[in-house]
């Protein structure tokens, strides 16, 4: 009656087993580690090793252990964040700026575990330490943005239908267009309201001329701030990923911000300039009629653009942009081979590959300019004599090349002022131009002590939770209380299994998960052994009493579970970071629940009291 067949034994074994396994590395821990990479034009070579191996012995880190990974770069552990930060300073400082030396954690389990795929759970920025920035983006420079590009598209439509025009920009969102009389200017609103369906195109007088004003309808406006949300997110986490961070949160917040979280990095102002950062390129041929001989007294053409280079000579340059950052799909900093000068090579996607080699294909003899765009953070005083920062637009022309040949997917640019400048561009082109300009709104660092604090709190609570839970058990239950803790423990074993597998990150809300799941765990057995009570004072044998109370347990159980996991999968859905944490802990927690408080606890009272034929009583309090 109360017999489980060999198979489940086995399969409830093999599941401990496994999770025991990988729940082990957690137990070892993390190191403290540096990991050091070269950039593009070096080498982590011997040469790299001796200068790691003579900085430990300068800082007295001789416990420190000096590893290569299989990437090639050098994992350094170190016995803690101290000795840490001391030694990856003065690693900066040695090797420079051709190598990017990264604190992280390394786990510290043995190499048998690792090479079985079992790692330690990641450490949120509550537990570990890191920087937590809250990011604002500008939706209205992603409008204007939107709508600047529909510019030269009317400029090109305008002309082709023979629509003279006297005044046309984009200005406040919209694209004014001025005309000589009001029958071109009707011409005009007819067809680019026809042509153009994400605009609104209608008659207004601009610079006192007849006239029309062209803006986003709300569906595309709408759109357009969702693909900038959406589009900084996705660059953001390139740019985490260039950085060499560990477990980065980077999560979406309300209709225009973004949450970025950085455990374990302390080097905050260069995480503020890359993650903040506009740079982009846009390539445009020299404008024929001046071109860099234009000065200061030079009338600019509706199809041009003044623009400076960077010793600040004025270079009047094309308002048709040939291809921008968006279309860049690679860039390594390197050296020009000619001249020995920092260079940036570029990889191009199709599209952007086409239009180089058409352009360039038509334009053999000509010059082409590259113009360098970021966004700026300055500093101003204000009226009451105190300072304020504000952000400015930064366009400079960087290079002025003749074309020689046709240009197709993969080519260089020089004109950069140093080989730091060079390694930047190229990072921030791999991972992508900003959609719109960003803000830090709110900034926010956690040290690595306050993070350690954390984790003993955490730690204290679950496991005095657990005391607690597993006394009143055996208190109120005597032998089937004993059962029941027995699967709590493992049900705790089996969580951390699962969130290390699943390369989970922890944080305080998710240990506040566990331990309502300490709590919630033991809420079947209970009612599995009052039904066994029952039965029993009912004056059924205890093996029938056994077989009836997980029987007839099983479906109020399941209810009750499914219940709370579908509001654990509610909270994960809608909730934010700490919320999500909090929720997936106990989601876990619920399923691993079911099982160890049902299928082991039965296995471990079949094994117990289901082999005596002759059982007359059972120690259930």
């Amino acid at each position: 009656m109360n017999r489980y067949p060999l198979w489940k034994y086995l399969l409830i074994f093999a599941v401990l087993v496994v999770a025991g396994l990988y729940a082990l590395p957690n137990l070892y821990g993390q190191d403290p580690a540096i990991q050091i990479s070269a950039e593009d034009t070096a080498e982590v070579d011997e040469d790299v090793r001796e200068t790691v191996l003579d900085t430990l012995d300068d800082e007295d880190a001789t416990e420190a252990t000096v590893d290569r990974q299989e990437s090639g770069a050098l994992l350094v552990r170190l016995a803690d964040t101290d000795v840490q930060g001391r030694v990856a300073d003065r690693l900066r400082a040695r090797l420079g700026p051709d190598f990017t030396v990264a604190l992280n954690l390394a786990p510290a389990a043995p190499q048998w575990l690792r090479d079985l795929g079992a790692s330690p759970m990641f450490l949120g920025l509550d537990l570990r330490g890191g920087v937590h920035f809250v990011m604002d983006v500008d939706m209205e420079a992603a409008l204007q943005g939107a709508v600047e590009r529909y510019e030269s598209d009317f400029r090109t439509d305008l002309r082709e239908q023979r629509l003279r025009y006297t005044v046309l920009r984009s200005e406040g969102g919209a694209i004014q267009v001025a005309f000589g009389d009001e029958e071109t200017r009707d011409e005009a609103v007819e067809y680019l309201d026809a042509e153009f369906e994400d605009l609104d195109v209608e008659a207004a007088e601009v610079e006192d001329r007849p006239g029309l004003e062209a803006k986003l309808t709300e569906e595309s406006a709408r759109e357009v701030r969702d693909f900038a949300l959406e589009q900084n997110i996705t660059t953001l986490r390139s740019r985490v990923n260039e950085l060499g961070v560990a477990e980065p949160i980077i999560q979406r917040q309300g209709e225009r911000r973004v949450v970025v979280q950085l455990p374990g990095v302390q080097d905050t102002a260069r995480a503020k300039d890359i993650l903040g950062a506009t740079a982009t390129l846009e390539f445009r041929m020299v404008h024929d009629d001046h071109g860099p001989s234009v000065d200061e007294d030079s009338r600019v053409p509706p199809d041009a653009h003044l623009f400076r280079e960077r010793n600040g000579d004025p270079i009047l340059l094309e308002r048709r942009v040939i291809v921008t950052g968006d279309a860049i799909t690679d860039a390594s900093s390197g050296l020009d081979q000619q001249s020995g000068s920092p260079a940036v090579h570029i990889n191009l996607d199709g599209q952007g590959a086409g239009m180089m080699s058409r352009i360039t294909r038509d334009n053999i003899g000509e010059l082409m300019a590259v113009v360098f765009i970021e966004n700026e953070t300055r500093v101003r005083e204000t009226d009451d004599g105190g300072t304020e920062e504000y952000t400015e637009k930064v366009e400079e022309v960087i290079n002025v090349a003749r074309i020689r040949d046709e240009l197709a997917n993969r080519f260089q640019i020089t004109g950069l002022d140093s080989s730091e400048e060079a390694r930047n561009l190229a990072l921030l082109l791999r991972a992508g131009a900003l959609a719109a300009p960003m803000d830090i709104v709110e900034e926010r660092t956690v040290g690595p002590s306050l993070g350690a604090d954390n984790i003993n709190s955490g730690f204290a609570s679950v496991i005095v939770g657990l005391i607690l839970v597993l006394a009143f058990m055996v208190f109120w239950y005597r032998g089937f209380g004993l059962v029941a803790d027995t699967a709590l423990v493992a049900n705790l074993v089996v969580i951390v299994a699962v969130l290390s597998m699943m390369q989970a990150t922890l944080t305080l809300p998710g240990i506040a998960g566990i331990v309502l799941t300490v709590g919630m765990a033991v809420d079947a057995n209970v009612l599995i052994f009052e039904r066994i009570r029952e039965e029993i004072r009912n004056g059924n044998t205890p093996q029938a009493s056994i077989a009836a109370g997980y029987e007839k347990a099983l479906s109020t159980i399941a209810d009750a579970n499914v219940t709370t996991l579908i509001a654990a999968l509610v909270l994960f859905g809608f909730g934010t970071g700490p919320v999500k944490g909090f929720a997936v802990t106990l989601s876990i927690g619920i399923v691993t629940s079911m099982f160890t408080a049902i299928m082991l606890t039965r296995a471990i009272v079949n094994l117990t009291w289901g082999r005596q034929k002759r059982l007359t009583r059972v120690s259930i309090g």
